[in-house]
Order: structure tokens, then sequence, then C-alpha cells
């Protein structure tokens, strides 16, 4: 096992390894709820080699057995573990960043959390994580680079060369541009919902299932990322205009909200270099 320290620094790299590993459990303590892993997105890829695990997710419950490889999104609605007696031996890779988590969503919304993946493409994973573990991830670059290798076998497999994403995935795809492409204006989930062209509960629960967690969570999420980035990086904008960049008309809202993520003022995050920390993520999370 081992895991992976992120980049520290203003730089954040779009596909991250967070840890990997090879295991064998027999102890029912083995028990991931996704609900209670923190609120920083980020997946979990594990291969079944032998024995048999459990999934929950949602509302289904799968038997993960041989040959069986298992896509999960952190925060979500699920849950793996080894019942008493059992034994379950499996490889991982967890990772992070935007263009990793891009690309699992859009496997997630058509292909579901268990996949059957091609005897080479397993190979290929479990290859990117022994290099990993055997000196990959010394530097970022390196790093990064092996786990976006694994990001793009897995979606290869699951595409083939010519991809045809399911319409409920475009669907998420045009709300998600929407929202990126109007954070600075008020984002109702009734607007979001017309964008997709569903009712307003149809589409709560479409987007729940596809994103793991709720069009107002997202919205919200989104804008806190802007206001980082600005934050950081536009460093004489004052905090105020920060706020109503990000979609904030109330700066005290602005400051409540991001200290509660975040555990510091948006003045205190600018200037201690708490980004930093924002950048690193979760780190040793599986």
């Amino acid at each position: 096992m081992k895991t992976v320290s992120l980049p520290r620094g203003r730089q954040r790299l779009h596909t991250m390894p967070t840890s990997t590993g090879h295991e064998i459990r027999t102890d029912p303590s083995y028990d991931w709820d996704g609900r209670k892993r923190g609120q920083t997105p980020f997946t979990v890829l594990q291969h079944t080699i032998s024995g048999a695990g459990n999934l929950r997710y949602e509302n289904r419950t799968f038997r993960l057995q041989e040959g069986d490889t298992m896509l999960v999104l952190v925060p979500h609605n699920h849950r793996y573990w080894v019942e008493p007696g059992g034994r379950w031996e499996f490889f991982w890779i967890s990772m992070n960043g935007e263009e990793a988590l891009r690309i699992h969503r859009a496997i997630l919304a058509v292909a579901g959390p268990v996949l059957r993946l091609q005897p080479h493409t397993i190979e290929h994973l479990a290859d990117c994580s022994l290099r990993l573990m055997a000196g990959g991830a010394e530097t970022p670059g390196r790093a990064s680079a092996i786990a976006y290798e694994a990001a793009m076998a897995l979606y290869d497999d699951v595409f083939g060369s010519h991809p045809v994403l399911s319409q409920e995935y475009r669907t998420m795809q045009h709300v998600i541009d929407h929202i990126v492409g109007n954070l600075e204006r008020p984002l109702p989930v009734e607007e979001l919902a017309k964008v997709a062209g569903l009712s307003r509960a149809h589409f709560s629960r479409m987007f729940a299932a596809s994103e793991g967690m709720s069009p107002a969570a997202f919205v919200l999420q989104k804008r806190l990322q802007r206001a980082v980035s600005l934050l950081t990086r536009a460093v004489g904008l004052p905090v105020k205009e920060v706020a109503i960049m990000s979609g904030f008309e109330d700066p005290n809202y602005f400051a409540k909200v991001f200290r509660r993520v975040f555990g510091a003022s948006p003045t205190e995050f600018r200037t201690t270099g708490m980004y930093a920390s924002v950048d690193r993520g979760q780190q040793g999370e599986r």
C-alpha cells in the first residue's frame, strides 16, 4: 500500500493518485461508508483478484467476485465491506482532480459502479498501481502521468475508440456547462431542470445519481472553487468582488460559508497560504 502526497502550491494537477495498493481483507472492520469520508471529491477504482466483497450502491446491492472491478465516487451514498468469515483480495487506485472525476463520472453514468473489464485492461491497471508503489509517485508529474494513464485505459475499455455517451450523461454535462458558465448569477434548481428539459423532482434525482450530490450542493462547490481560484490568483481583487464574481450576493454569507468549508475567512485563506492544503486535497483516503 502507498499513500501519495499531492503537490503543494497553486498549480493543481487535474488527475492525481491519492493512494494505491494490494490487500487481502478478512476482517469485517473493513467497512467504508461513502457518505462519511469528507467532502473533498475523489474516486476509488478497486479490482477483485479473488474472494468476494459487498457493495451497497444507493438502493442496489452487488456481490463483487473475482474479475469484478468497482468504481465509486466519494462523497456518495454507497458502502462496501467484507462480511464476517469472508475473504476479499484486491488492488486499488484512488484518484482526485477535475479530469479524473470527469472521466469516472462519465463511466459511472453509462456503465454503473461494477465493471467487467478486458484482461489486458486489468493488467494495465495493475501495472499502473505497481509502478506507483515502486517509485512512480516520487514526483507529482510522474504520479499524475501514471494516474492519467490508468484513467485512459479504463476509458478506452468502457467507451472504445468511438465513445457513445448515454442521453443521461449528455444531459447532465449540458447542465454542468450551464452552471460553470453562469456562476456569477442565481442558479435555482427550477432553471437547471428547465435546461435539462426535466421536471424538478426527476432532474434532482437524476443529477444526484450522476454527480453524487444535489444540484444546490454542486453549484455551491463550483462557486467555492471559483472563489479559491480568484483568491489565490487575483491577489489584488477585493474579497467583496471575489464574492460577487463567484455568485455570492452577500459578502457576509460568502465569508460564513467559506469559513465553514475551509476553516478560515477568505482574507485569512489568502494571506496565510492555506490554498496549499486545498490543493493537496484528501490524502490517503480509500
